[in-house]
């Protein structure tokens, strides 16, 4: 995976990410495919969010959890990717409102697993075009979590999936009614090409059409593989970018089914999208998948912070609470000077 350094700062935790460099920055984001050779980058969408840094602060400061919404079809592989983001092979435990455990779930319901109780998800029931009630559950569910009261309850990113398995009707009317009726806020949307893997399929079948032998179809087979997902990954951005509410990033992911599958580039691009370095702290401290980009965030944010304090301001240098900033970038570690 490319190398990609987070939004740089002009001032310690105090300003919001700009849309505008975060575009900037998420142009040289890419994501390894493991499997295609090559590199298939996560792109940007031209949406805004934008929280004011005097209610981020406050607001930040009353989370524990990172709470992801996850909407896409009933075939998009959702709760696989929710078992590699916690590196878990079991199903999580159903919790009401009421914090009563459930046999079945709703949207409204939290997913939470054993291995990783610092993530709660929501999981959205598969719908489709016809499906009027499920949808306007899932929009009352956006809407009201994205602007809620209750400052623990609040989703912080939502990952919507949608299938490379239905690559022959990639964007339904029902992702164009969610993407031109559900306004999420300051709330970004992570649009996930999910199961890439089956277009190797649809890749050996064209290049065995063409008169290629088996052989020779297999070796070609990765590169078709790569095109066919470059082509289908512009033509749902070309769509979903044109509607009221676009998401803010693009990403394919391949190898879900593999137990090992890492999920970094996910968690990386999640962080990418958010406004809030706290936010973004949250879900780094939270996730397990990489220490790599612990480091590579604590570094540039708190590092860049203390150059802007001590070097560009003239003001004093604190070696311990430096230190402390710095930890709270790190898994299980909740520390205040």
């Amino acid at each position: 995976m490319s190398s990609f350094a987070p939004v740089a700062v002009t001032r310690h935790f105090a300003e919001a990410t700009t849309s505008a460099d975060l575009n900037a920055e998420l142009g040289s984001l890419t994501g390894d495919m493991t499997g295609l050779g090559t590199m298939i980058e996560a792109t940007p969408s031209p949406a805004t969010f934008h929280m004011d840094p005097e209610k981020a602060k406050k607001y930040l400061e009353n989370i524990e959890k990172f709470r992801v919404l996850v909407i896409g079809r009933g075939n998009a592989g959702k709760m696989t990717i929710l078992q590699r983001v916690c590196n878990s092979v079991d199903e999580p435990d159903v919790f009401d409102e009421e914090g009563k455990k459930h046999g079945y779930h709703e949207i409204k319901h939290e997913l939470v697993f054993k291995s990783n109780p610092g993530f709660v998800f929501h999981d959205s029931p598969g719908f489709e075009a016809g499906s009027a009630k499920q949808f306007e559950e899932m929009k009352r569910f956006v809407m009201d979590h994205a602007v809620e009261r209750t400052l623990k309850k609040h989703i912080h990113a939502i990952w919507y999936c949608i299938p490379m398995t239905d690559y022959c009707r990639t964007v339904t009317v029902a992702e164009q009614k969610f993407f031109n009726e559900c306004d999420t806020g300051h709330v970004p949307v992570v649009v996930l090409l999910t199961r890439a893997d089956a277009l190797n399929f649809v890749a050996m079948e064209e290049l065995l059409d063409e008169g290629l032998e088996v052989e020779e179809a297999e070796e070609r087979a990765t590169e078709r593989e790569y095109l066919l997902l470059e082509k289908w990954q512009a033509h749902i951005k070309q769509i979903l970018d044109k509607c009221k509410f676009p998401p803010k990033i693009y990403l394919p992911l391949t190898k879900m089914h593999n137990e090992s599958a890492d999920c970094t580039t996910l968690i990386q691009c999640t962080a990418s999208a958010l406004n809030e370095e706290g936010l973004q702290r949250l879900l780094l401290s939270t996730q397990q998948s990489s220490i790599g980009l612990c480091i590579e965030y604590a570094v540039h944010w708190v590092v860049a912070g203390m150059i802007e304090k001590v070097i560009k301001r003239g003001k004093s240098y604190d070696r311990k609470g430096f230190e402390c900033c710095l930890l709270n970038w790190f898994p299980k570690h909740d520390v205040s000077v």
